[in-house]
């Protein structure tokens, strides 16, 4: 089996993380790993504005390895076991290993874990279900992502219906990273889920939707996307 290792970047070799990666984890047994978009896009050598990390540490036990290690934190979703660390280069959002205890369409109940092919199952794209080892820069892959960054093949983790009904919004980051990252064609199961689900936005709050609609508005060319969005009723 190959071994797929991050590439050069910035962002990789920051002190500050380095720090953040011994307070986490200073015998190195893994307890720590980047997660998505920092990983997607440096697989892509795109620019990384935010960096996320995923741990089985419980939130307590990491709020006492952040305070013990002298870095400063903020508990920004401590129910969903978010917390912040507030570095020189810039925050790192640190969460618990997680799964999904019960979803309404807008809002999931979840359970801590220690199993990270658990936390990437509960994610909504292959693409943005990739681990990286902060030591060792080697990415984890548990949903075939890598396959699908390089053929730009937006696809959800499993049955793309399910996934959609777990939350709404699903929709909307499915035609913004489509825009961003995908392919054509696009896969039919995947537009024919969002166009028979869309009806479901109307319970996200406003503030959800813009958000998404805004970040897809922003990327450089996404009138094709916002028309293929319109023929499908979306």
């Amino acid at each position: 089996m190959n071994t797929t290792i991050l590439p050069p970047a910035p962002w990789t070799t920051r002190e500050d993380l380095a720090g953040l990666v011994a307070a986490l984890d200073p015998d190195g047994a893994g307890l720590c790993r980047y997660v998505g978009g920092a990983v997607r896009d440096t697989l892509l050598g795109l620019d990384v504005k935010d960096i996320d990390m995923a741990t089985p540490h419980l939130p307590e036990e990491t709020q006492a390895l952040l305070k013990a290690a002298g870095i400063r934190q903020v508990p920004t979703g401590l129910a969903h076991g978010t917390i912040t660390a507030v570095l020189p280069g810039g925050p790192v959002e640190i969460t618990t290993l997680r799964r999904d205890v019960s979803t309404d369409g807008r809002h999931a109940t979840v359970a801590f874990s220690r199993e990270w092919q658990e936390d990437a199952a509960r994610r909504d794209f292959t693409i943005n279900a990739l681990y990286a080892d902060p030591r060792t820069l080697e990415v984890s892959d548990y949903f075939g992502g890598l396959d699908d960054l390089a053929s730009r093949t937006l696809r959800f983790i499993g049955a793309a219906d399910q996934r959609i009904r777990e939350d709404y919004l699903r929709i909307l980051r499915y035609f913004r990273f489509q825009a961003r990252f995908g392919s054509l064609p696009a896969d039919p199961a995947a537009e024919a889920a969002c166009a028979a689900l869309a009806p479901g936005m109307k319970g996200l709050s406003r503030e959800r939707v813009a958000s998404e609609l805004l970040g897809l508005l922003a990327l450089p060319d996404p009138a094709a996307t916002v028309a293929r969005m319109a023929q499908l009723g979306v």
